[in-house]
């Protein structure tokens, strides 16, 4: 079924600069709307409910996947994470742009069900700066950040099933990347299509 929003999904390793990437763009684009995840981690720093994530406890998450509320749910980092199915919906149905903020799986589940969906990878300039990234943020101990090290690897690796890829060496021109994908996917033909049909329709476009 096509939509009038567009949907974008960003992924990227632990430390790649996902978050901030994505926070910056939002209070840029007055147009996207960020999609709040459920996990069943728990808060941590500055998190507050509803705003980073919804937090939940494993046995609400898991009754809210039987349910079919999810459109992807995924375990990263032995936490579960999930993205609401009529949350999604309700937005780009009406015209919105969404940008969720998740990982591989969830990606790659996101654009099985939504085909029009953006997919967008951010990587690392370098496995020696992404470990100083994790160690420089001071939220994990040695072991965690070899975990989250080795993960990375894995995750990386998919990077060639998304759409665009962004190399985050310096943030300034990863931000730019990112807003410029954005706006090139609007300036598409279906998705122009899909958002201004009356447009079309005047100008007797197929």
């Amino acid at each position: 079924m096509d939509y009038p929003g567009n949907l974008y999904a960003v992924a990227a390793p632990s430390g790649a600069g996902k978050s901030s990437l994505v926070k910056s763009l939002l209070e840029l684009d007055s147009h996207l709307t960020l999609s709040i995840s459920h996990t069943t981690r728990k808060p941590r720093g500055q998190d507050q409910q509803g705003r980073e994530y919804h937090f939940v406890d494993e046995p609400t998450f898991r009754a809210m996947v039987q349910r079919g509320e999810f459109v992807e749910w995924a375990e990263v980092h032995g936490h579960l994470y999930g993205t609401s199915r009529g949350a999604i919906e309700e937005r780009i149905t009406r015209g919105h742009d969404v940008l969720l903020e998740i990982d591989w799986q969830g990606a790659l589940q996101i654009k099985r069900l939504f085909p029009n969906a953006v997919l967008i990878f951010v990587l690392p300039p370098s496995w020696d700066e992404l470990r100083l990234r994790l160690e420089r943020r001071g939220e994990d101990d040695a072991e965690t950040i070899e975990q989250r090290m080795a993960n990375a690897r894995i995750e990386v690796s998919k990077a060639d099933q998304f759409d665009f890829v962004i190399i985050n060496a310096l943030f300034e021109t990863a931000l730019f990347d990112l807003k410029a994908i954005v706006h090139s996917q609007r300036l598409k033909y279906a998705a122009l299509r899909r958002s201004r049909p009356a447009i079309f329709a005047a100008l007797d476009l197929p």
